[in-house]
């Protein structure tokens, strides 16, 4: 008998009845502050709570009147997928003032809303906190004033206040990630992709400007992902004589035969005696210096807008629900908190703090203590910053150690997109740390027929925004090849292996590792980095290549439902790829806002279809006619993709007609998304850090043998 969901029961014992819950948006919009207010809504709901829209952010909240809504399950349908906030954000100069405030805790009490969820960045979070400490004091005057019952003070003597982060410059700390932040940074990627065809084309260098204006994330994740040239940030200004170095930095990158160069500056960068640094001054530097064709590109609110990407809808999403359980479990003396992302968790924080710090970030920048800013940003900021200066500048011939070691790197299994970044990422560091690098072309097949060659610097130029695998890949085993693969170690000298790939990765890494009592060359460190749409590898959360997959999803099930407006009542049944994981089909569903994900590891039966068909001919009744199904391409050997959609079909009949649509290997194709770039790079730099880390510790007698150092 299978085991109750604790997580189910967890949700069922809560209890939001008597409740009213208000959600806001505040400050500059961002991609996914929808996903997050209809998050806020459903679970309020779900619960038992009470929920209202506050229109117009703060504004409205002063204003008052029509601003403040009750909101349904129905008002929020279909917002998944538009970008900025659909209920209004507007910043209130009145809401600053104590009068202004008072006219707040008014409008809120008539509603009896006590339960407030803030979507803004820092100065929204701080103004919620400080009308938080002045509530009591508030209703006082109202009593006095007239305005309300004197009963009130009692009945509604505390605000509750739970904050998430909307900011597309990821400028909050105490979060590894904002809403908005992935979305803008796919439409920077799009841009940069997009200049690259045409800067190749001329051999020109472009100067992309992003925004940040205190903060250096996009900009310095964007060069990451697509391996610019240089890049200007405000929280580490460069070195005096950097106008020297970057030159040198262009010209030495076009003598090895590279066509164009990118730089990217951040809105707010600055050098070293806090002069901004604009675009315009980068391009007539290049121009003066080395006389090349130079185009200047300000993508300015572009960032701010267009769709949001599957991982904003995701994070927005787990985010919203948070917030309601946050608001749930409060008691009056718990302090505001903020709901930020660790890792790949939604956890709370307490708001001030994560407040101070992001001041105290400016200060430090203010005060040019650049070195603490970057800390103060938080270790995956830091991260990037030193990933992409490992990445992007070569060092001489003079200053690389010799360290002797052989290090080849290969893709197996089915292509995902990512791969040429993390193999781009692991040549360049490990060259970097004096290791002489191979590529094996085609897997493990290649490996054993002897497809193998060093590779360079600059072979590996302009990998990272390349789809697929440039190595090539193949799903053969190297089990029944060992023998002649360890002949081929043997012939090349190969001191570590590093594998690129998804689950036939893992086992093959599994059999070489038993192999080891057999073939003394494979006794070498050994490393695997996950790399499958399916993200089906055991031990890690996420799977270069998942990200890339779940966009392609979601862009094509938006596209599918619009194809429906003008046709009313019509469900439409998605195949996704997975093999034996659920992972695109159900975080695909959440993504897409689909109505059932149908997935191998949580069985179904007969039963669970027809009331599936039943909600959906319920919900046909509504303003919402269009409905959404996926299903795992192996969720069930009975219910097929074909069984699902003659069921619905059939059941269907004068209600809602059917529609299905396998996605097949589309969600294998195109270029990777900023995040699995990211991903991709910053984990393989990692790996092969570790690599040389045991390269060094195993190297005992004129060898290296990992079974011999225990």
């Amino acid at each position: 008998m299978a085991q109750p969901d604790s997580k189910k029961i967890f949700f069922e014992n809560l209890s939001g009845a008597g409740k009213a819950i208000a959600v806001l948006t505040s400050g500059g919009d961002a991609q996914g502050m929808n996903a997050a207010v209809r998050a806020v809504v459903r679970m309020g709901l779900y619960v038992g709570a009470k929920v209202y829209f506050i229109h117009e952010g703060y504004q409205g909240m002063v204003d008052g009147g029509d601003n403040i809504k009750e909101a349904s399950w129905e008002s929020v349908s279909s917002m998944l997928q538009v970008g900025g906030t659909v209920i209004g954000s507007a910043r209130c100069k009145e809401f600053r003032t104590h009068e202004g405030r008072l006219k707040a805790a008014n409008n809120l009490v008539q509603y009896g809303i006590t339960n407030l969820c803030v979507i803004g960045g820092d100065g929204s979070l701080t103004g919620a906190n400080l009308f938080r400490e002045e509530w009591s004091g508030l209703l006082a005057e109202l009593v006095e004033q007239g305005l309300i019952e004197t009963d009130a003070i009692q009945k509604y003597s505390a605000l509750h206040i739970v904050g998430m982060v909307g900011s597309i410059d990821n400028d909050f700390c105490g979060t590894d990630m904002t809403i908005g932040t992935d979305s803008a940074l796919h439409r920077i990627i799009e841009v940069v992709d997009a200049i690259m065809t045409t800067a190749q084309s001329h051999q020109r260098t472009f100067v992309l400007e992003v925004m940040g204006r205190h903060c250096g994330y996009l900009a310095l994740v964007s060069a990451l992902a697509c391996g610019a040239d240089w890049v200007l940030i405000p929280e580490m200004p460069p070195e005096d004589g950097w106008e020297d170095k970057m030159c040198q930095k262009l010209s030495a990158t076009r003598s090895r035969g590279t066509r164009l160069n990118i730089i990217i500056v951040a809105e707010g960068a600055i050098d070293r005696h806090g002069k901004p640094i604009t675009s315009s001054i980068v391009k007539e530097l290049v121009v003066k210096c080395l006389g090349f064709d130079t185009r200047v590109t300000i993508l300015g609110h572009v960032q701010r807008g267009g769709t949001p990407s599957a991982f904003d809808r995701i994070l927005a999403s787990r985010m919203g629900v948070e917030a309601v359980l946050a608001l749930l479990e409060t008691t009056a003396n718990t302090p505001a908190c903020v709901v930020s992302l660790c890792g790949n968790q939604s956890v709370r924080l307490p708001l001030m703090e994560c407040v101070q710090m992001t001041q105290e970030v400016q200060k430090a920048m203010d005060e040019k203590r650049f070195e603490e800013a970057v800390k103060l940003r938080g270790r995956s900021f830091e991260n990037n910053l030193k990933t992409y200066k490992l990445l992007a500048h070569r060092k001489p011939e003079s200053e690389l150690p010799t360290s002797n070691f052989n290090v080849a790197v290969l893709n197996v299994g089915a292509p995902a997109a990512g791969m040429n970044a993390a193999v781009r990422s692991a040549v360049r560091v490990g060259i970097s740390e004096g290791h002489k690098m191979f590529a094996v072309s085609d897997g493990f097949e290649g490996f054993y027929k002897g497809q193998i060659k060093e590779i360079k610097w600059a072979d590996v130029g302009g990998w990272t925004g390349q789809g697929g695998s440039l190595l090539g890949t193949k799903r053969t085993l190297p089990a029944k090849h060992v023998d002649k693969i360890a002949e081929q170690m043997r012939k090349h000298n190969i001191n570590a292996l590093l594998i690129v790939g998804g689950f036939e990765a893992f086992e093959s890494l599994l059999q070489l590792y038993e192999a080891r009592t057999t073939y003394e060359e494979l006794c070498i460190p050994m490393c695997m980095l996950p790399a499958t749409i399916s993200n089906n590898v055991p031990g890690t959360d996420l799977s270069i290549g998942a990200d890339t997959a779940l966009n392609a999803i979601v862009e094509t099930c938006d596209r599918i439902k619009q194809s429906a407006s003008g046709t009313k009542r019509r469900v439409f049944i998605i195949e996704t790829m997975g093999g034996y994981c659920g992972y695109l089909a159900s975080v695909g569903g959440l993504a897409a806002g689909a109505d059932a994900a149908y997935i191998y590891e949580e069985p179904f039966d007969i039963r669970d279809l027809q009331a599936n068909v039943e909600h959906l001919t319920e919900k046909m009744k509504t303003s919402i006619q269009r409905g959404l199904v996926l299903r795992n391409e192996n969720c069930n050997e009975n219910y097929t993709t074909d069984f699902i959609y003659q069921l619905y079909s059939e059941e269907g009949k004068g209600v809602f007609d059917s529609r299905k649509n396998v996605l097949g290997h589309m969600q294998q194709g195109g270029a990777p998304s900023p995040f699995d770039r990211n991903f991709g790079t910053k984990i393989s730099a990692k790996a092969m850090q570790w690599v040389t880390k045991k390269l060094v510790e195993t190297f005992r007698q004129g060898k290296v043998n990992v079974v011999l150092q225990y």
